[in-house]
């Protein structure tokens, strides 16, 4: 029995993009993650930085990332990598400024670069923070 090349060909795809499929499940490519809550905050930061025990929490409105802040006055932030977060803690290079209802922050650092946080009403509050930040000398 002969098989026409269009059904073999339609098959031979068939079973490569299961394979990719397969593989991607395999190393756990998927979706970017998201922050539903202030326990998944909570839960990041401290993956982030150990015993980081954040005082003031400000998600993003998507759950893309958030601010979070320390009795020390330590400021994190956390930004979707791959499936997880990385996790930053703002130095006094650091530099944010609010663009309509969006905070926008510049690490300084190369590597974990911007991020943009919707935060509403409260972006402004966080330039503060980080402001802050910058005169205490915090690191």
């Amino acid at each position: 029995m002969e098989f026409p090349p269009a059904l073999i060909q339609f098959l031979g795809s068939l079973v490569a993009i299961l394979a990719l499929a397969g593989i991607a499940w395999w190393l756990k490519l998927g979706p970017e993650p998201r922050l539903e809550d202030e326990a998944d905050a909570r839960a990041a930061a401290d993956e982030a930085v150990s015993g980081f025990d954040p005082v003031a929490i400000a998600l993003d409105s998507e759950g893309r990332g958030a601010l979070l802040r320390d009795n020390a006055g330590r400021i994190l932030l956390l930004r979707p990598h791959g499936t997880h977060f990385a996790g930053r803690l703002l130095t006094p290079q650091a530099s944010a400024y609010v663009e309509g209802d969006a905070l926008v922050i510049d690490t300084a650092e190369k590597r974990y670069g911007s991020a943009r946080l919707d935060l509403g009403d409260n972006a402004s509050a966080w330039v503060q923070a980080l402001d802050e930040i910058k005169r205490a000398g915090h690191a």
